[in-house]
């Protein structure tokens, strides 16, 4: 009798413990991307489904290294500077994915001293509207 127990609680141990994956996914959506290669003409289930899984460790691994890398920058919001970060810092990532993500941007210049910097002709006027600048002038 403790035998038969033993030999089920080893069976679900390798089955994962128990646990049922289920990847998060869409099956049908991860089988139209697979199907973009030319090279593969049909997809097992079986394979659709550790893809799937992959997808999402690989995933999970990479917004693990960018929540890393928000907080050693202390900041709040994951930008693509945190996500170049956290491919650099993981090899066999960077070698394949750092030549596809955009390339770092330099933040743009702030205005000095609180100044507003508007374009007088940036904007167009309502129709039936003119511009003050307009009354105070001279005619010439």
């Amino acid at each position: 009798m403790e035998e038969a127990t033993h030999h089920e609680q080893g069976e679900q141990e390798e089955e994962g413990g128990g646990e049922a994956l289920v990847p998060s996914f869409p099956t049908g959506r991860v089988k139209k991307i697979v199907k973009l290669d030319n090279e593969i003409r049909k997809l097992n289930s079986e394979a659709l489904f550790l893809i799937s899984l992959s997808a999402d460790l690989f995933l999970d691994s990479l917004v693990l290294g960018a929540r890393s890398a928000v907080i050693q920058k202390k900041r709040r919001t994951i930008k693509p500077d945190h996500i170049r970060s956290a491919v650099r810092a993981h090899r066999p990532t960077a070698d394949f994915l750092l030549d596809c993500l955009p390339k770092a941007t330099p933040p743009p210049p702030k205005p000095a001293s609180g100044a507003k910097t508007r374009s007088a002709e940036g904007k167009p006027l309502p129709s039936g509207t003119r511009r003050i600048d307009e009354f105070f002038r001279k005619p010439s």
